[in-house]
């Protein structure tokens, strides 16, 4: 068949909800939107140990402690699966790993924000895990099969990350006011950031109408952040704790919350490598990699000598 012919059975297959697997015929385009939309996902849950991380030694309890570093163990997993799921598609780790460190490849700005009270880990677990939890369970109907597989155990885990940290933030608004008032203030700055996750309206985002008509995503950026809110608001609600929001309003027809305008300016700010922790944050990754080198050194020649 010719390539349009191939297209046009490609398309056919993605509408009636097969999925596209590695050794199938695909797009060029629609093979660098995914390693592209893949990779980022795995950089982001990588990067994302590092504010988590920087509190295990300071973590309030031995339980905290243990919960904490189960979930950075997590996140570290779900990196491995979603590099193995992007290796499907012709890219090598290294090179995924070499776009990372070198900054050709981004990751989510939400993790340029620095962590600084014990309530920031607990808004991490309850809005940004929430705010990926939304996202990924949206993914486990994408259109590649690799990628879809490997969202069924990540968001199992997140849905736990998320529990963790609305746990923790109900701990701290049921203890004393000053421990409330932490927990109000991480709520006041990672909320925006937490919205901007989904990236901009659809309009404005370069690849969102081919990745929609693909099916590499299944709902538009401002679905998954309508959802997220419904579900959030109610939440914060619960705890006596503000939304950061004045144009916050609740319509019970819909039973749904019409919010404010999102600081966009900030969001690509971030991207562009302004924020607060873009840099830090790429040389932790850099330095943690060279660390790594024997380790890989003797993993490949162990695996080599097996071989023979």
């Amino acid at each position: 068949m010719d390539d349009k012919a191939r297209l046009e059975e490609f398309e056919a297959r993605i509408n009636a909800g097969e999925k596209i697997e590695p050794k199938d015929w695909m797009p060029e385009e629609y093979r660098k939107n995914l390693i592209r939309m893949i990779s980022q996902h795995a950089h982001s849950e990588i990067v994302g140990m590092l504010p988590e991380g920087n509190w295990l030694t300071r973590a309030p309890s031995l339980r905290r402690k243990l919960v904490l570093l189960a979930k950075i163990q997590d996140e570290a997993g779900h990196g491995l699966y979603l590099y193995n799921a992007a290796e499907t598609l012709g890219i090598s780790r290294e090179e995924l790993l070499d776009n990372l460190h070198t900054g050709k490849a981004k990751y989510s700005s939400i993790f340029n924000y620095p962590t600084h009270t014990w309530a920031d880990i607990g808004a991490i677990g309850w809005l940004v895990d929430g705010a990926a939890m939304v996202n990924q369970v949206s993914l486990m109907r994408t259109s590649y099969g690799p990628y879809a597989r490997a969202m069924v155990r990540i968001c199992k885990e997140e849905a736990f990350h998320n529990r963790q940290g609305y746990e923790l933030i109900a701990e701290l608004c049921a203890g004393t006011p000053e421990q409330k008032q932490m927990a109000q203030d991480a709520l006041n700055r990672w909320w925006g950031p937490s919205l901007q996750m989904f990236g901009p309206d659809d309009k404005h985002s370069v690849h969102s109408e081919q990745s929609l008509r693909w099916k590499i995503k299944a709902e538009s950026n401002e679905s998954l952040r309508q959802k997220f809110i419904n579900m959030t608001v109610p939440q914060a609600e619960a705890r006596g704790l503000t939304i950061p929001d004045p144009e916050l309003v609740f319509h019970p027809e819909t039973k749904t919350y019409s919010y404010g305008p999102i600081n966009w300016d900030e969001f690509f700010n971030v991207i562009k490598g302004n924020g607060f922790l873009n840099k830090q944050r790429l040389k932790t990754r850099n330095e943690a990699h060279d660390r790594g080198h024997w380790v890989r050194q003797a993993a490949e020649a162990y695996a080599q000598k097996h071989k023979q």
